[in-house]
C-alpha cells in the first residue's frame, strides 16, 4: 500500500524541467543538497512533504550545489571524457531527513513508478531514473535515505557524510564518499591535543548521527593518550548555552572541542560572544572551520584562540567564471517539489566568496561517476558504445576501481568506499579575520602531521595555554589518580630502590632489579657496583705476604725441631706431637688465600674447611698437652692410677684422633646439607653488591662446637698449670696463646657487627692468620730462642734440677 501511494504521489507531481535543478542528458545522475535547513521539526498528523524554500537558506551549500552543475558542464564540454555522450542531472533540495521523500522516490523511479522490492519485474523496468547519486551532505540525511538506494545497488557518492557507520559495507554496499570519515577528523583533533599537551577538555557535539559518531570515536581515540574529557554535551536548536558554559567554567576547562554541524557551530560561537566567554582554546571540525561569517563577527577575537581542521581547499579553475556567466533561472509554471532555491536576491560575489569547504569533494564525486560511466561504455577517443546497457551496479563496479587524476590529485577508493586521497589543513583564526593555514595532516601515501607553532597568536601573550586538571609531576614522581579521571592526580615520590618510567606507566613506581639501585625520585636504575677483595688489593697482598712468611717460619721451626728432636726443650714441648701441630698449622694456612678473588663454591668451601678441620687438631693437641702438664706436675702425685691409665692406652692420641674424626664428620655432614656457596649481599648497601660466601646457620654452629669445646678445656687445663716451674712454662704459654686467640676473634666479631663491606673478608683472613701466628710465635718461637741462643738451658741436668726443686716445694 505504501509503495502504491508513493507511485500515485510521483505521478501527481510529474513535472517538466525546473530551472537549475534539472538538466536533460543521455544518462542522469541525482544530486541531494541541503540548500535550506529545517531549524525545528514540527510534528504533523499525516505524512507530507516540506517546502524547503520556507526554511533557513545555506549559502555554502548553495555554492556546493552550483559546483555540481559546473562539474557536469565541464564533463559535457570535454572531448576526452564521455565523448559524444551527454550527462544530465536531477537535483533536489534535501532540507529535511524525514520530509523529503518525494524527491528520493523520483530518483529511484522509472517513468514515475517505483518497483516494489522482492516482486517480479512484470511491467517495471529494472533501471531507475539515475545511474548514481551525488550526496547527501550530512550523515543524518544520508542514514535516512541510503537504505532506499542500497537494494538496487545505486551508487551514492557523498561529498560530506563522514559518519564511520558508512564504512560498514554489509549495510551500505553501494555507498562511497570523497571525504574522509569522522575517524580521520577525530585523529587530527587528538593529534592537536597531544601536540600542545592539552589534557583537560570539553567535547561539544551536534546531537545527531554525525555528532554522536564523532563523540564515540573521540572517546575511543583518547584511550591511548593522557587526555581526559571532563564534560560532554550534545547541541541542538534548544540548547541552553548559558548553562553549558557555566558547567564548563565550574570544571576549569580551558580547551573546548566542537564537533558539530555548521548551524550548531554558529549558534555556539554567537552565544559565547554574547555571554562574554573569554580565554578559551576552541578546536573545530571541518564543517565550519572556514566559516567566513563567524570569522568576521564582532567580538569573535575575544573568545580566545580558535584552531580548526578543514578540508584542503583546492582552487577549481573556471568555477568563478561559471558563476559570473550563469543566470538565475526562474522556475517554470509547474515544478517538482523542492527544486527551487528562492534565491534571486543573491549576488554572484556572495556565492564566490562564501566558505569553499567541500567544493573539491563535490567536484571529484561528479567526475568519479563520469569516469565510471566512461569505463562502462568502453569509450574511446571519439565516441562511446551505445549498445551497452548501463545499470547502476555496473557503474558501482567501475566506481570502486576508480583511478584517475583530477587537478593533480589521484582519485581512488579503498575497500570501504573511503577516499584514497586528500588531506586536512589546520587553520588558525587570526586577528585579520582570516583562517590562516598553520599546519597539515596528510593521509596518503603516508601519514604526516605538522603544526607551525610560531604562526599562532595565543591569547596568553604568545605562551601555549595550559589545559590540565593537575599540574604535571616532577621527574621521579608517580601519579596517584584522584577520582574518576586519570588526569586528576597527586604526585608521590618514588622511594629508593624504585624508578618511574613515564612513557610506559606514569602511575607506578617500578622496583629495580636485584642487581640495580636507585635514589628516591629516580627515573632509572643504576647497576650496583659489584665488590669483592681482589688479589691485587693492598690488604690482600699484605696478608698473602704474611701467609708466605708464616709458611717459611713454620718450615724453619719444623727443621729446627727435627734437628734438635732429642733435646729436652723439644721433648718438653710435646716431642712428636709438635710436628703434628706444626703440620696442622701449615695445612690451615692455605685457607687464607681463598678469602680473595671472586667467590666460587670451591673457594667458599676451602676458606672454611681446612682451617676448621686442622685447627681443631691443633687445639686438641694443646688440650692434650695442657692436660699432660697438669697431670705430670699435679695430678700424678695425687692420682697415680690416672697417669698409669693415660700412658698405657696412649690417651693423648685417642683424644686427638677422636677430635679429628668427630670434626671431620660434623663438617662433611653439615656441608652436605648446607654447602657454603657464593652470596650476593644486596641489602647492606643500596648501591653496591658485596660478594661473599653464605653458609647455613646450622652448619656454622655444628662446625664450631668442637673447636669451642677444645678451646675451653685447653684454657682450663693450661690455667691450672700457671704456677709450674719458671723455665718449664708450657701451660703459661698456652694460656697466653689462647687469650690472643680469643681476643682476635672478639675483635673480628665486633668488626663484623659494625661493618659488612667487602673488607670484612680481609679482616676474616687476618683473624685466621692471627690465630695461626698466635701459636707459632708464642709457643714455638720461645723454644727456638732457647735452642739457638740459650743452649745451656737445653740440657737434661737443667730440666731435672727444675723438676726436683718444684717437687720439693709442693711436698712441704
Amino acid at each position: 500500500d505504501n509503495i502504491f501511494l508513493a507511485n500515485q504521489f510521483l505521478l501527481f507531481l510529474s513535472l517538466v524541467t525546473a530551472s537549475e535543478f534539472q538538466l536533460d542528458g543521455d544518462y542522469l545522475i541525482g544530486g541531494l543538497f541541503d540548500i535550506h535547513h529545517v531549524s525545528g521539526m514540527a510534528l504533523s498528523r499525516r505524512p507530507e512533504a516540506i517546502d524547503c524554500t520556507t526554511q533557513i537558506f545555506s549559502l555554502s551549500n548553495y555554492r556546493r550545489f552550483q559546483m555540481m552543475r559546473f562539474s557536469v558542464e565541464q564533463i559535457n564540454n570535454s572531448t576526452n571524457l564521455l565523448p559524444n555522450v551527454s550527462l544530465g542531472y536531477e537535483i533536489f533540495d534535501q532540507c529535511s531527513n524525514t520530509k523529503n521523500l518525494p524527491g528520493i522516490f523520483k530518483l529511484i523511479s522509472n517513468n514515475g513508478v517505483v518497483q516494489p522490492w522482492g516482486e517480479p519485474l512484470k511491467n517495471f523496468s529494472n533501471n531507475p531514473k539515475v545511474i548514481a547519486v551525488v550526496g547527501p551532505y550530512t550523515s543524518t540525511n544520508t542514514l535516512a535515505v541510503a537504505p532506499l538506494f542500497m537494494p538496487d545497488l545505486i551508487p551514492m557518492v557523498s561529498y560530506g557524510a563522514a559518519s564511520s557507520a558508512f564504512s560498514q559495507k554489509s549495510r551500505f554496499p553501494s555507498f562511497l564518499r570523497t571525504v574522509h570519515s569522522n575517524k580521520e577528523v577525530i585523529d587530527v583533533m587528538v593529534n592537536i591535543l597531544v601536540h600542545f599537551r592539552w589534557r583537560w577538555v570539553a567535547f561539544l557535539y551536534s546531537d545527531n548521527d554525525f555528532g554522536i559518531d564523532g563523540m564515540e570515536l573521540f572517546l575511543e581515540a583518547i584511550k591511548a593518550t593522557d587526555t581526559c574529557v571532563a564534560y560532554t554535551k550534545g547541541l541542538d536548536d534548544k540548547s541552553d548555552y548559558a548553562q553549558i558554559f557555566k558547567q564548563i567554567e565550574q570544571q576549569r576547562l580551558n580547551t573546548i572541542i566542537v564537533f558539530s554541524t555548521n548551524m550548531d557551530g554558529e549558534a555556539l560561537i554567537e552565544s559565547a560572544i554574547q555571554l562574554n566567554i573569554t580565554d578559551k582554546v576552541w578546536i573545530t571540525g571541518d564543517t565550519w572551520s572556514l566559516n567566513k561569517r563567524l570569522l568576521t563577527l564582532e567580538g569573535v577575537k575575544n573568545i580566545g584562540t580558535v584552531l580548526g581542521v578543514s578540508q584542503s581547499v583546492l582552487p577549481i579553475p573556471g568555477f568563478d567564471d561559471f558563476i559570473y556567466s550563469s543566470k538565475c533561472q526562474l522556475p517554470k509554471e509547474k515544478k517538482f517539489c523542492n527544486q527551487d532555491c528562492n534565491c534571486t536576491s543573491l549576488t554572484r560575489e556572495e556565492i564566490v566568496s562564501v566558505d569553499p569547504s567541500f567544493s573539491f569533494p563535490v567536484h571529484s564525486a561528479v567526475f568519479a561517476i563520469a569516469y565510471a560511466l566512461h569505463n562502462v561504455l568502453r569509450c574511446g577517443p571519439i565516441n562511446c558504445s551505445r549498445d551497452i546497457k548501463v545499470q547502476p551496479h555496473t557503474v558501482l563496479e567501475e566506481l570502486r576501481k576508480s583511478n584517475f587524476t583530477l587537478l593533480n590529485v589521484s582519485i581512488g577508493f579503498n575497500d570501504y568506499g573511503n577516499p584514497r586521497f586528500g588531506s586536512y589543513t589546520i587553520v588558525f583564526w587570526n586577528r585579520s579575520s582570516f583562517a590562516e593555514e598553520i599546519g597539515f595532516h596528510v593521509f596518503y601515501p603516508s601519514v604526516n602531521f605538522f603544526i607551525n607553532n610560531t604562526k599562532i597568536e595565543w591569547f596568553t601573550n604568545q605562551e601555549v595555554p595550559i589545559s590540565q586538571c593537575s599540574p604535571e609531576c616532577a621527574s621521579g614522581y608517580a601519579k596517584t589518580q584522584i577520582g574518576i579521571h586519570k588526569c586528576c592526580f597527586r604526585c608521590d615520590i618514588c622511594p629508593k630502590g624504585t624508578y618511574i618510567n613515564i612513557a610506559e606507566d606514569p602511575y607506578s613506581c617500578i622496583p629495580c632489579k636485584e642487581s640495580e639501585w636507585s635514589e628516591p625520585g629516580s627515573t632509572s636504575c643504576s647497576l650496583k657496583l659489584v665488590e669483592y677483595v681482589p688479589f691485587t688489593d693492598s690488604g690482600a697482598i699484605l696478608i698473602i705476604i704474611g701467609s708466605c712468611i708464616f709458611v717459611g717460619l713454620t718450615s724453619t721451626v719444623t727443621f729446627l725441631f727435627t734437628v734438635n728432636y732429642a733435646t729436652p726443650v723439644v721433648r718438653s714441648a710435646g716431642g712428636s706431637m709438635c710436628f703434628l701441630i706444626l703440620g696442622c698449622l701449615f695445612l690451615s694456612c692455605p685457607s687464607v688465600f681463598f678469602y680473595f678473588g671472586e667467590p666460587t663454591t670451591a673457594s667458599c668451601i676451602l676458606r672454611y674447611f681446612p682451617f676448621l678441620l686442622f685447627y681443631t687438631v691443633c687445639l686438641a693437641c694443646f688440650v692434650v698437652r695442657s692436660f699432660q702438664i697438669v697431670c705430670i706436675f699435679k695430678i700424678a702425685a695425687k692420682i697415680p692410677k690416672l697417669q698409669s691409665w693415660w700412658m698405657k692406652y696412649h690417651g693423648q692420641w685417642v683424644v686427638i684422633t677422636g677430635a679429628f674424626v668427630t670434626q671431620a664428620i660434623f663438617l662433611i655432614s653439615s656441608y652436605s646439607f648446607g654447602t657454603p656457596h657464593p652470596h650476593r649481599n644486596t641489602f647492606i648497601y643500596q648501591d653496591r653488591i658485596i660478594l661473599g660466601c653464605e653458609i647455613n646457620t646450622a652448619a656454622t654452629i655444628v662446625s664450631v662446637i668442637i673447636p669451642l669445646s677444645l678451646c675451653s678445656l685447653c684454657f682450663i687445663f693450661s690455667y691450672m698449670g700457671k704456677d709450674l716451674p719458671k723455665n718449664y712454662n708450657e701451660a703459661k704459654t698456652i694460656t697466653f696463646c689462647l687469650l690472643l686467640l680469643i681476643l682476635t676473634w672478639v675483635i673480628f666479631a665486633t668488626a663484623y657487627i659494625l661493618y659488612q663491606g667487602k673488607h670484612i673478608h680481609t679482616f676474616n683472613a687476618l683473624a685466621v692468620l692471627s690465630s695461626l701466628y698466635s701459636f707459632l710465635l708464642w709457643y714455638f718461637l720461645p723454644k727456638c730462642y732457647i735452642i739457638v741462643l740459650q743452649p745451656h738451658k737445653n740440657t737434661q741436668q737443667y730440666f731435672q734440677g727444675l723438676i726436683q726443686n718444684y717437687t720439693k716445694t709442693i711436698s712441704h
